[in-house]
């Protein structure tokens, strides 16, 4: 039976890593940051709702991929 793999040693950045922390920031940070921004807004439809969701969200997690990558390259 092979030994089991528990650390890995990339060179550079973890891409893994990243994403990793990139999700879990974009959930803690980014969903309630959506619901405070969504109570200003004029959303009367479903539609509207998940449109609004969906575009505010893609930006919040631009913002958040980039900066956890470039956290992990300024620490590398």
């Amino acid at each position: 039976m092979p030994e089991s793999v528990e650390r890995t040693d990339p060179d550079g950045v973890d891409y893994g890593r990243v994403m990793q922390l990139t999700f879990v920031a974009t959930i803690l940070a980014g969903a309630p940051l959506v619901a405070l921004l969504s109570v200003t807004a004029d959303l009367a439809t479903w539609g509207e709702r998940a449109m609004f969701a969906v575009r505010l969200g893609a930006a919040v997690w631009v913002v958040t991929a980039l900066s956890m990558y470039a956290l992990e390259r300024w620490y590398r």
